[in-house]
């Protein structure tokens, strides 16, 4: 039987983090990191780039897309951002991988990520659904919790000590 290894989902609000701790994560551990946002079909992409938010409808096909991405990278191990904002979202991630599927959390107040947003150029998410994102965050239960007001490379020491690794 071939063994199968730990697949971490990056989650959190637009602006958190996600593809930076992704990626150093990723180096780190050696194992892949994919970015969810690549995944979201042309129309999400558009919706969100004219400042509608994403419904439960919309995320559906790209997170059972997400689904199908881990379930192929679960005997490599695999590092996927994705904003994962409520329960159900996460249920779908996790389906069929509830055994090696690991959340990591990066969370920072409202203010914080507004100021970081407000810095970035060049991503389809506009500042504007921000608050849309956190009123839908559904805080996780079971998940390894990251602030994200420290620099990026104490975040990733904070979220390996908690990984064990």
């Amino acid at each position: 039987m071939v063994e199968e290894k730990r697949v971490l989902i990056i989650m959190g609000v637009s602006g958190t983090g996600k593809s930076t701790i992704g990626n150093m994560l990723s180096e780190h551990l050696e194992i892949p990191f994919f970015d969810g946002d690549d995944f979201h079909p042309k129309e999400n992409v558009a919706k969100m780039s004219t400042g509608k938010p994403l419904n439960d409808d919309d995320r559906k096909g790209w997170l059972l897309t997400l689904n199908q991405l881990a379930k192929k990278q679960k005997h490599n191990g695999a590092i996927i951002a994705c904003s994962a904002l409520k329960e159900k979202y996460r249920e779908l991630l996790r389906n069929g991988l509830e055994d090696i599927m690991v959340f990591i959390h990066l969370e920072g107040s409202f203010e914080l990520i507004k100021s970081r947003l407000e810095q970035r150029k060049g991503h389809f998410m506009p500042l504007q659904l921000l608050q849309s994102q956190f009123d839908a965050l559904e805080t996780p239960s079971n998940a390894i919790t990251v602030s994200v007001s420290e620099p990026p490379e104490k975040i990733l020491q904070n979220v390996l000590t908690q990984l064990g690794a």
